[in-house]
């Protein structure tokens, strides 16, 4: 069965930080979805702990956005953009990444680089075009050649992606979680966007535990059910521990976001026991793959046959994940990273 299916109106798209909208990062909307008794209910990002229960255990990416795109210019100079996704894996060097192309504004995708040529960057620096990445034509592997560290290069000459249904450039904090540490992500992992200091101190009171790790995001995928490619995790032996705990004493384990489900299901035994680790993974879940450590998700909307769909259908089920996105649509919730919340609950 292929990933779930649907028109999105352009009215639902966020175009802008709640913040910009008059509302605090937790007053986003938050429809709970509750799998075995297939119910629904609507509420506000910052009623969760009403949700949660002491013991309850909520896994979080701490991983930072970076700066990732970059102005560019072709041999014909030619203006683009190119975006920074993951250093490209396989030892080859801190200089080597996997890159995406995009038109010079960022609203679409640029399809004229061919492999063997050069690109432009600030500072007369540049990064070589290889090779399409893993046969497919959306992103490359290049060489980059920024005389410093790829951190500090962005940091001077790199702005948060954006795409077309965002019309303005927004500042790099508005695209941080509270609680980002480690700089990684290409995108910002923006299930974790609503949450704010005092939703995290209700939640500590309520007795729900934090568990951390981190995996570092690439660019999305626009393309419609393209799968996901290899990202780097890291899951510390505490965060392991704790999960294991939790399931032991009768908690749940609820995921803040996708990315935390990737990372913990590609640690987990066949019987849902985590052991700790770090590397690549290249796991993608499906509903006949399954989910054997987590209990639930907290996730944004995603865009119609979005390959993230098969994950929250492994989580949710078909029936209720269908159930969802029509009340999400029917009821005018908002897509994409500053848009509203689904939290599905076992």
């Amino acid at each position: 069965m292929n990933a779930l299916d649907f028109d999105l109106p352009v009215r639902l798209e966020a175009h802008e930080p709640p913040e910009a909208r008059g509302l605090a990062r937790d007053e986003v909307r938050m429809l709970v979805a509750w799998r075995e008794r297939a119910e629904l209910e609507h509420a506000r990002f910052g009623r969760l702990p009403e949700f949660l229960e002491p013991g309850d255990v909520l896994a979080i990416n701490t991983s930072a956005t970076l700066p990732a795109a970059l102005s560019a210019r072709r041999e014909d100079r030619s203006p683009l953009e190119l975006r920074l996704s993951t250093p490209a894996p396989g030892g080859l060097g801190t200089d080597w990444w996997i890159v995406e192309a995009r038109s010079a504004d960022g609203a679409r995708p640029f399809s004229g680089l061919e492999a063997g040529e050069t690109v432009y960057l600030a500072d007369a620096r540049s990064a070589e075009i290889v090779a399409p990445y893993a046969g497919g034509v959306r992103l490359w592997l290049a060489r980059l050649d920024l005389g410093e560290p790829v951190e500090s290069y962005l940091s001077r000459h790199g702005r948060p992606i954006r795409y077309g249904y965002v019309p303005r450039e927004w500042p790099l904090e508005a695209y941080q979680t509270t609680y980002a540490t480690e700089p990684g992500s290409a995108e910002m992992v923006s299930a974790g966007r609503p949450f704010s200091p005092r939703t995290i101190a209700a939640l500590a009171m309520r007795g729900v535990q934090f568990a951390p790790l981190t995996l570092h995001t690439g660019v999305s995928s626009p393309e419609r059910d393209e799968a996901p490619y290899a990202e780097r995790y890291r899951v510390p032996r505490a965060t392991a521990a704790l999960v294991n705990a939790a399931h032991e004493w009768g908690g749940r384990v609820i995921a803040v976001g996708t990315t935390v489900v990737r990372a913990l299901e590609t640690v987990a035994d066949p019987d849902g026991h985590l052991r700790a680790g770090a590397g690549w993974t290249e796991l993608v879940i499906t509903p006949e793959r399954g989910i054997r450590a987590v209990d639930g998700v907290i996730t944004g909307w995603h865009e119609p046959q979005a390959s993230h769909l098969r994950l929250l259908e492994a989580a949710a089920g078909r029936p209720l994940l269908e159930r969802s996105y029509r009340a999400a649509l029917r009821c005018g919730y908002l897509w994409h990273e500053f848009g509203d919340v689904h939290l599905i609950l076992p």
